[in-house]
């Protein structure tokens, strides 16, 4: 009996420091969402006048940009999915990789060839232990990325969609590498603690709205708008992207949270049941021990009577 007790004892002690981790652990991962919606609202108004400042230049100019321009035959689709560096945030990277992979099903059906980009060590792992082709990848910021990490992802897939504009039907151009005729990003949407949802968006060639409730403004371009789109385009596919990655960040620390206070939770039950384990043990043993003093004392008494 009191081996059984000492081994009660060290699980409780074992739940309980595991119940000091994963509730240290919810407490960093909700202070991480505040500070990533943070960043997401502080993104909102660049990314809203940008947008305004393109659909006034597509709209008073006519222009034939190759990040604006759809191909007409798409051969390579650029597929980048947002998965998370570290592990214990529930379902979070795998419900983005099988949306990524329902997206790139869809690709092949349609006779399109998927190219992947990987952002997050998870992601990184799954295709690699499946032996999928990664075109790029790049780790270590996907719970407090920054700009200057979209623009680091944004260069290279510019880089692929512009060099499609040179290939031929079927063959590479002057470069003699094959570039992508549309770009596609998987992510997680935050939409509150509780709801975050992996979805796709097309990115490139860009959708500039030309519709508006209003008249636009007639602009004089200085320099040329030809000029001036070569230098917005990129910086708004950059801004597509940062906010797709910070959209990740907070639904990765709200899906960690929600998975530590389920470890929490799971650790304060085992603790009450070891509790309870070891009560019932001890009280055992106490009552066994009484019995065992109460025979004896009959036994005693019995005998000095024969006496």
């Amino acid at each position: 009996m009191p081996a059984q007790v000492r081994a009660l004892r060290g699980r409780i002690r074992s739940a309980k420091n595991m119940k000091k981790i994963t509730k240290a652990m919810e407490l960093v991962a909700t202070s991480r969402i505040a500070k990533a919606q943070a960043r997401l609202e502080a993104s909102r108004p660049y990314a809203e006048a940008i947008t305004g400042v393109l659909t006034a230049l597509s709209a008073n100019a006519t222009i034939d940009h190759p990040l604006l321009t759809a191909r007409q035959q798409v051969r390579r689709a650029g597929v980048v999915v947002v998965t998370s560096d570290r592990g214990l945030a529930g379902g979070y990277s795998s419900n983005a990789i099988r949306e990524a992979e329902s997206l790139m099903e869809r690709l092949r059906r349609d006779g399109k060839e998927p190219v992947l980009y990987v952002v997050g060590r998870k992601g990184v792992a799954y295709y690699r232990f499946r032996n999928v082709a990664i075109e790029a990848s790049w780790t270590g910021f996907s719970e407090q990325p920054a700009f200057d990490d979209a623009r680091t992802i944004g260069e290279t897939l510019i880089e692929a969609f512009t060099r499609s504009a040179e290939d031929a039907d079927a063959t590479a151009g002057p470069d003699r590498v094959l570039g992508l005729d549309e770009l596609h990003i998987v992510y997680t949407e935050f939409k509150s603690l509780m709801t975050q949802t992996p979805v796709p968006a097309i990115i490139g060639p860009m959708e500039i709205d030309k519709q508006s409730d209003g008249v636009l403004p007639a602009y004089e371009f200085e320099p040329e708008p030809e000029a001036l789109l070569d230098a917005l385009l990129p910086k708004y596919i950059n801004t597509r992207i940062y906010a797709a990655l910070v959209e990740s960040s907070a639904s990765e620390s709200a899906a960690r949270r929600r998975a530590m206070k389920s470890a929490t939770d799971n650790a304060e039950e085992a603790i009450e049941k070891y509790t309870r384990e070891m009560n019932s043990a001890r009280q055992a043993g106490i009552t066994q021990e009484i019995s065992e003093i109460v025979g004896g004392a009959n036994a005693l008494a019995a005998a000095g009577s024969e006496v």
